[in-house]
């Protein structure tokens, strides 16, 4: 724990209580890894934050003491309820109940010291100008606010624990099923143990489903959605490769069939869970390459700093960076399906860096043996042309890498050797079979070549996962379609073979409607038109696979729900004090906006009492009759409602 600033530190104590959400690192040293956990302690942060800075001016009106006083009794309150789960949690959880039940004994400390030091009964006796002197410990103030802050921070934390233990749990639980499958000799055990194994891949994809929404990194969402959609699927490929093995027991090509999909599911379900454990080979065992696009960026970087340090780097250092970028356009050139004319283009622009390049050290040089402070203006001009140049050579290499994978979308589109294996295989010729498999092993090659390629474009890393996913999936789906072909065509009238031929087609196809999404989306990056990303979850869902806690027989039934109502109570009832404090701030009391907007907050927060069976309303037409009057009031409330949006949104 940090130490309290001095008195005269009001700009730092803000920051303080703001720099949270920005960081996501707290004085409690603990990372926020997850978006449920930063969202459910902004209210939190906000309402810190208006207590610290009404400590800037001492004496206040009695109308603004009435104000910091409700906030401050929301703070303890809202803690203490929050608190009574997380010590609910420690109890149920052994292994969290020394940890648990220290940050909850600080945080309610903490919640209370913030109660005692606004209320109004510590206001010293009326000043002559008749307003209220509070808060003369600014410093006891800070230090509370920072300790619920970490408290509250390692509490939330701490839950997350017992998400990722349920994750593991249930992957746990597949491993088995799946080991149970592979095994299996009858057709009457498999139906039995695949029934089973359904339901856990279900609980385990809305696990693992809330995980990737709510997980900050892009880097982890990416590499968790593709893992997530190789589960799925293999899954129907697992059920028809293992229906056809034991149709053909004796067959060695639906053997190396089944097998392949087996060995693809552990691995998808063992970066899953390196991911969400953040295991260390999570990072590095898949090492993204060195892309074109980041080295342009970098030598980019590289080249400009000059202007604000002429001996940042080495002539030899720029020169050497340079080089490393041009040898990773080899993947281009070195190509097979590069046209001569593109190949041409791309070797004239790398050359033009090159000689921009030269030209910039050249002037580097002279600068730097004139004593120059700066970059001269002929350092200037070169560094705007080499600049320009290695842009021109990343938009000709999107436009490589682009086209070609437009058009290998249109050729493939049309599955022509995907047909004809089918039609070769249902007809028992294996010689066919094997004429197409070159064919379909050709297409293979160049779809994974390409997304090799799109990867050095695609203009950031989440898009580089997806692209190193997808060129995987070629390159494993390929080999399958041609075991489950030559099954077929052993065994010609077997419908459990043709099904699985057309499963493995299918799953080819989709993988070709992926990229053609993918490919949008390096477009969009590329011109600039990437959105804003998708909205997260702030909350845990409700329901199936959408809590804190683990859904083992040791755990109380409602403690789940109660863990989301807590996290809502503590944003609900912070958020209805904002409005409160809000009221201050105008010299009317009566504004009908502020009148209506406090009136919104309060009703909210009656509302989601009743949920927990306490408050003011009683019954369901209780409910449904506040609903309506929040309806009515929200209708009217102005467009230009400060209060409102400044709170709730």
């Amino acid at each position: 724990m940090q130490s309290p600033p001095n008195p005269g530190e009001s700009s730092s104590s803000a920051g303080m209580a703001s720099s949270p959400c920005g960081n996501s690192n707290f004085d409690s040293g603990l990372e926020i890894k997850t978006r449920s956990v930063e969202q459910t302690l902004i209210p939190l942060v906000s309402q810190i934050t208006t207590l610290i800075n009404h400590k800037d001016k001492p004496k206040k009106s009695e109308r603004t003491l009435a104000a910091i006083h409700r906030v401050g009794q929301a703070v303890s309150v809202a803690v203490g309820r929050f608190v009574a789960v997380g010590e609910a949690i420690a109890t149920e959880n052994q292994e969290l109940k020394d940890e648990m039940g220290q940050a909850c004994f600080e945080a309610r400390r903490a919640g209370d010291a913030i109660a005692q030091l606004t209320d109004a009964g510590s206001a010293l006796p009326s000043q002559p100008d008749g307003r209220l002197t509070i808060f003369s410990d600014r410093t006891g103030m800070v230090k509370a606010a920072r300790l619920l802050l970490s408290s509250v921070t390692k509490v939330l934390v701490l839950a997350d624990r017992i998400v990722i233990k349920q994750i593991t749990t249930s992957r746990n639980k597949v491993l088995v099923t799946l080991d149970h499958l592979e095994r299996v000799s009858t057709f009457q055990e498999f139906v039995q143990i695949f029934s089973q194994f359904g339901n856990e891949m279900v609980e385990f994809a809305h696990l693992t489903g809330d995980r990737q929404n709510d997980l900050k990194d892009e880097k982890k969402k990416a590499r968790m959605a593709a893992a997530r959609a190789v589960l799925e699927k293999c899954t129907m490929m697992l059920l028809t490769a293992s229906k056809t093995c034991l149709r053909h027991p004796d067959c060695e090509s639906a053997r190396i069939n089944k097998d392949a999909v087996f060995h693809r599911m552990r691995c998808a379900l063992e970066q899953v869970i390196e991911i969400v454990t953040e295991a260390r080979s999570c990072g590095e065992n898949k090492v993204l390459p060195a892309s074109i696009h980041d080295g342009i960026r970098d030598f980019k970087c590289s080249v400009e700093c000059l202007r604000e340090n002429l001996h940042a780097l080495s002539p030899q250092s720029v020169g050497s960076q340079l080089e490393a970028l041009v040898e990773r356009t080899e993947d281009f050139t070195d190509s097979a399906y590069t046209s001569h004319e593109q190949r041409q283009a791309i070797l004239g622009l790398c050359q033009l860096a090159r000689q921009d390049t030269q030209q910039l050290v050249h002037a580097w040089v002279e600068a730097q043996s004139a004593h120059a402070k700066e970059a001269t203006e002929d350092m200037e001009v070169a560094i705007l042309k080499t600049c320009q140049s290695v842009n021109d050579l990343r938009r000709e290499l999107h436009k490589v890498a682009v086209g070609r994978a437009s058009d290998l979308l249109k050729v493939h589109g049309e599955q022509l050797p995907l047909q004809a294996l089918k039609a070769a295989g249902a007809e028992g010729n294996l010689e066919a079979v094997a004429e197409y498999s070159g064919k379909l092993t050709e297409q293979k090659e160049q779809l994974v070549e390409t997304c090799r390629l799109l990867c050095h474009v695609s203009g950031s890393e989440p898009l580089e996962i997806t692209c190193i996913h997808a060129e995987e999936t070629f390159h494993v789906i390929g080999p399958q379609i041609i075991s489950a072909a030559q099954t077929l065509a052993l065994h010609p009238s077997s419908k459990i073979a043709k099904e699985n031929l057309e499963v493995f087609c299918e799953a080819w196809e989709s993988q070709l409607c992926d990229m053609a999404l993918l490919l949008r989306e390096i477009n969009d990056v590329f011109e600039g038109r990437r959105g804003d990303k998708r909205p997260y979850l702030s909350l845990p869902r409700p329901g199936f696979g959408g809590g804190w806690l683990v859904s083992t027989p040791n755990v109380c039934p409602f403690l789940q729900e109660q863990t989301s109502m807590a996290k809502l109570g503590l944003e609900l009832r912070l958020l209805s004090s904002d409005v409160d404090t809000e009221v201050e701030k105008w010299e009317e009391q009566e504004h009908d906006i502020v009148r209506q907007s406090q009136s919104l907050a309060s009703m909210a927060y009656n509302m989601h009492l009743f949920t927990r069976g306490e408050g003011l309303l009683k019954t369901t037409l209780d409910l449904f009759h506040q609903a309506e009057v929040c309806a009515s009031i929200f209708a009217n409330l102005s467009p230009p409602s400060v209060v409102f949006s400044s709170s709730f949104n």
